[in-house]
């Protein structure tokens, strides 16, 4: 039985005697600062390729003093929003040369918060994107020290302070979707709600401010969780409900286990009820019938706090928030009531 070596990544020494060059010249030649002979540099990047060679970053940014690593500190980094934030920041992060590295705040107490921190700046960071979808990132952008270029992403429509943002205004959109289910003819729209994890949450927000301002009394609140068995639980509740004829979901998972739900119990969507969900999953346009939802798009949302980040890096001063109004999608699932 053999033992395999533990992995050593190859440093400038062992590129130096594969090559039978000096350190130096290796150097001279990954950093293109000064002339080598063709002939001692084409045998340097041979011997980069056959070792694999892959050059520090961290050592590289303090020799030329430019820093190209971008620290992200993210909550729960699984869910569909923060994920595909994370893409964009990355995707145009490695549009313009800069690497990326992601550390998740497990939560909004301070020790996990002050451990995520100093593990983003453990390395040469250029700066930060904090996203504050949750308390986590709240608390996160609180403890970054002053002096650091810091971005917020998340959800908004201004504001305070000097730290600009990219932001998503869902309260305008939530409130965009709830008049929508009005105008169809139904008489109150119905709400279930993600948890606001220590947060205001501008879905809810604008659902309710469109009721008000409609004079229609507005319902209590179903909280549920982010996912579809939560959106399944409240459809089991509501099936057996004849005063719910519309429903605004938190996102589009909740609203494909609610009309699951109501689809196991013989309520058609949306004849009997009509449902919105939040966010334009891939996926709620196949499904049957394809969700009318708000598209929200994170990815744009990753690219705006990125530009924004890169411009401060720069030293441009005019950096300022910039904020998009996410477009209700009608499909399927929603239609006037009854009757």
């Amino acid at each position: 039985m053999t033992t395999q070596k533990p992995y050593r990544a190859p440093v400038l020494a062992d590129v130096a005697r594969e090559a039978r060059v000096s350190v130096p010249t290796v150097s001279r030649v990954l950093n293109g600062s000064k002339y080598v002979a063709p002939e001692l540099a084409q045998r340097v990047q041979r011997a980069v390729e056959s070792l694999g060679y892959r050059p520090n970053e961290a050592a590289r940014s303090m020799r030329s003093g430019r820093r190209t690593l971008v620290s992200v500190l993210s909550g729960a980094t699984a869910n569909y929003g923060y994920a595909r934030t994370l893409q964009g920041i990355e995707t145009a992060a490695r549009r313009a040369g800069m690497s990326v590295t992601i550390t998740m705040v497990e939560s909004g107490e301070d020790d996990d918060v002050k451990r995520a921190v100093d593990l983003a700046l453990a390395h040469p960071t250029a700066g930060a994107v904090v996203l504050e979808f949750d308390r986590a990132g709240i608390n996160a952008r609180h403890m970054l020290p002053e002096g650091l270029p810091v971005v917020v992403a998340g959800g908004g429509s201004r504001r305070t302070g000097g730290i600009p943002a990219a932001l998503i205004d869902e309260r305008t959109a939530a409130r965009q979707a709830t008049d929508y289910l009005l105008r169809l003819g139904h008489e109150c729209v119905h709400h279930i709600a993600g948890p606001t994890a220590g947060k205001h949450s501008g879905r809810t927000e604008g659902w309710r401010a469109a009721l008000t301002d409609a004079g229609i009394t507005v319902p209590t609140i179903m909280n549920a969780e982010w996912d579809a068995a939560s959106g399944y639980r409240w459809g089991e509740r509501i099936a057996g409900r004849d005063d719910v004829t519309a429903v605004l979901c938190g996102n589009d998972e909740i609203a494909i286990g609610l009309m699951r739900a109501l689809a196991d119990r013989g309520v058609r969507v949306p004849q009997d009820v009509s449902v919105v969900g939040f966010d334009d999953q891939p996926l709620v346009a196949m499904w049957q019938p394809s969700l009318t939802t708000v598209d929200q798009d994170f990815e744009d949302l990753g690219a705006r706090a990125f530009g924004l980040l890169e411009r401060l890096v720069a030293g441009d001063g005019s950096a300022t928030s910039s904020v998009v109004v996410p477009q209700l999608v009608v499909r399927e699932s929603t239609a006037p009531p009854r009757g």
